[in-house]
């Protein structure tokens, strides 16, 4: 069941939903310092480190609200004739307050470099129209084959290295090999996005160990480089896994698009981020063998083992 939220309600008010007075929409710690933690990506800074898609949702006015309650300020968007218009004929983008969000267009679909060149080159019209600051920005995606949906890490660097060239912010989806993030970097994308999972699958960072690696070598000099994960994820603790992996942020979709309650699972979403982000520059405990006391053994009444392993 859904949160019962009036079709009617502008993007940005929602001012009748029950999540409304919920702590965590106003939780006085989004003022106080900490989280003035920006995200700096191919020239522009954000105070949202989630990036959520448009595709999937029951409905354009669904999809509006969930955006809305998720915080974020990037919108990923299909730029094929045939997504931007649904059934009714209503437009994608006629649900899309283009002044509140950066619409990162993406080439989903495309499983050639020539043809994701193609669709970025389409997006760029479209968005320069609509005086849209994310016009000169694309998420390549190159796919491999429609079964597993991973990306073709050759063609992903030959679109990559064409749309720079081009004067594109190039944003790539990529697998979670470290040697295919790193040679998608060196040809020229502003930021390298690697796949949790397979798109649409819900399974997770199935392999933290490679995210990890990834962050390493994609940072390795070039620290404030931003690392994107994106795909897979498909609950809101997959998320706080991500950040605090080190990502610099987390794109997704089908998540929130396909969960029973998209508002109240993009509501989680965000409220993970946080919780993600905090817990990595908190810096966590080290992980140890043996269990460690929380008060100490002096004082305690009756008998204790001389030895204590691990001390």
């Amino acid at each position: 069941m859904t949160t019962n939220i009036p079709s009617s309600s502008p993007s940005g008010s929602l001012r009748n939903d029950p999540l409304r007075n919920d702590p965590i929409r106003n939780d006085p710690i989004r003022n106080d310092p900490l989280r003035n933690d920006p995200l700096r990506i191919a020239g522009r800074t954000f105070s949202s480190r989630l990036f959520v898609g448009t595709g999937k949702y029951a409905s354009h006015e669904l999809m509006r609200d969930a955006l809305d309650m998720s915080g974020c300020e990037v919108v990923t968007v299909a730029v094929r004739r045939e997504r931007l218009y649904n059934e009714r004929g209503q437009s994608l983008l006629d649900f899309i307050d283009t002044k509140r969000y950066t619409i990162l267009p993406n080439t989903a679909g495309c499983f050639s470099a020539a043809d994701a060149v193609r669709v970025a080159l389409l997006g760029r019209d479209i968005l320069e129209q609509l005086n849209n600051p994310g016009a000169n920005w694309v998420k390549v995606e190159v796919l491999g084959d429609k079964k597993t949906l991973l990306p073709d890490p050759i063609g992903t660097v030959e679109a990559t290295r064409i749309l720079t060239k081009e004067g594109f912010q190039v944003l790539a989806y990529s697998s979670d090999d470290p040697i295919a993030a790193v040679r998608t970097k060196e040809a020229g994308a502003a930021s390298v996005m690697p796949a949790g999972s397979p798109i649409g699958s819900g399974q997770g960072i199935l392999n933290p160990a490679n995210i990890a690696l990834c962050l390493e070598l994609l940072k390795e000099g070039d620290p404030t480089y931003p690392v994107i994960v994106d795909a897979g994820v498909g609950a809101a603790s997959d998320v706080a896994v991500a950040m605090e992996l080190g990502a610099d942020g987390v794109l997704l979709n089908t998540a929130i698009a396909h969960a029973k309650d998209p508002v109240r699972m993009a509501r989680a979403m965000r409220a993970a981020l946080e919780a993600g982000r905090d817990s990595l520059l908190s810096g966590r405990i080290p992980k140890k063998r043996y269990a460690s006391a929380s008060s100490p053994w002096e004082g305690v009444i009756g008998h204790t083992p001389s030895h204590i392993p691990g001390e």
